[in-house]
């Protein structure tokens, strides 16, 4: 049986920009994971009810510093930092290691 072609805008870019090309799979497994930080971030914030400043004071930071932390295009993110903002809601930071073969499913 031939095989259907889908119609599928997502998976017509996803097989075009990423099947085949394991760098370009990384750069967004990488986007992927900075995007998942940064909501968890906001969310952790904001269930918490706290402002973006109310969280920095909290935190002995600034505000930019938070809004930098909510932003999924940041990169610098410690891990120091992350468990202060975790303590300050009275959370902790776990880390967990996954397979590296796991199949990268599309958007």
């Amino acid at each position: 049986m031939p095989k259907r072609k889908t119609k599928d805008a997502v998976d017509i870019l996803h097989k075009r920009l990423y099947d085949g090309k394991p760098k370009r799979q990384a750069e967004l497994e990488e986007a992927r994971a900075s995007a998942e930080l940064s909501r968890r971030l906001y969310a952790l914030r904001t269930d918490a009810g706290l402002t973006q400043a109310e969280l920095a004071k909290l935190v002995g930071t600034s505000r930019s510093v938070i809004s930098r932390l909510e932003d999924d295009d940041y990169d610098g993110h410690s891990l120091a930092l992350l468990r202060r903002v975790a303590a300050a809601v009275n959370k902790r930071v776990e880390i967990r290691f996954v397979s590296a073969d796991r199949k990268v499913k599309s958007a």
